[in-house]
């Protein structure tokens, strides 16, 4: 017997014959926002920062030069395209030149980089969360948690209004990563460390 039937089977006992049907689960969720587009965008511009991540906008024309930009903010300028690695599905009209492609490159050499730039694949304006799926445009989640400083590149139709909304658009199989804010923890004596889990530094490019 596992440790998981002798669990259930004392529930089951201390339950006993009489045990009451379970009653349905009412899924009334929200599935839909009625604001408008910029409105859901202002939400998660403010729920980001309010997470102390940095956001940039700008147009879809201009994201490389913004994603440059937001690489200058994550880590204080002066880096080279040798130190950032993107997501072998990122659309080339969104990558500053010559920087490198994961293409499955080991741990220790994506630890090595420092940053990353991934797509997304939803972003939930009420609660500031940014979803990665494993696709080729956000890359695997060991390049999302490894280098220190991660970009993430969001286009205006993916933001969306709430979770359930956000849940419906993506694979419920995929590997999810979700992304609210800089890696942080404040278990040791309540005091914020970032870094500890994950990215130190999350810059947004939200392009309309």
């Amino acid at each position: 017997m596992s440790a998981r039937e002798d669990v259930l089977g004392r529930i089951r006992t201390a339950l006993g014959a009489q045990r009451e049907p379970l009653t349905p689960i009412t899924r009334n969720y929200r599935t839909a926002d009625d604001r408008a587009p910029e409105a859901l965008r202002d939400v998660l511009v403010d729920r980001l920062e309010d997470y102390q991540a940095h956001v940039l906008r700008c147009a879809p024309d201009a994201i490389a030069a913004t994603v440059a930009a937001a690489l200058d903010a994550g880590l204080g300028g002066g880096w080279r395209p040798a130190d950032v690695v993107v997501a072998t599905g990122l659309p080339l009209t969104w990558r500053p030149e010559a920087v490198t492609e994961d293409a499955g490159r080991p741990a220790v050499e994506l630890a090595g980089f420092a940053a990353a730039v991934t797509g997304v694949a939803v972003a939930v304006a009420e609660t500031g969360t940014l979803v990665l799926d494993g696709t080729p445009a956000t890359g695997r989640r060991a390049l999302s948690l490894l280098p220190d400083c991660l970009v993430c590149v969001v286009p205006a139709d993916q933001v969306v209004g709430s979770v359930p909304e956000g849940l419906a658009r993506l694979d419920p199989l995929a590997p999810l990563t979700m992304i609210s804010g800089p890696s942080a923890t404040s278990d040791i004596e309540l005091s914020r460390v970032e870094g500890v889990h994950g990215p130190r530094t999350l810059v947004v490019v939200l392009a309309a």
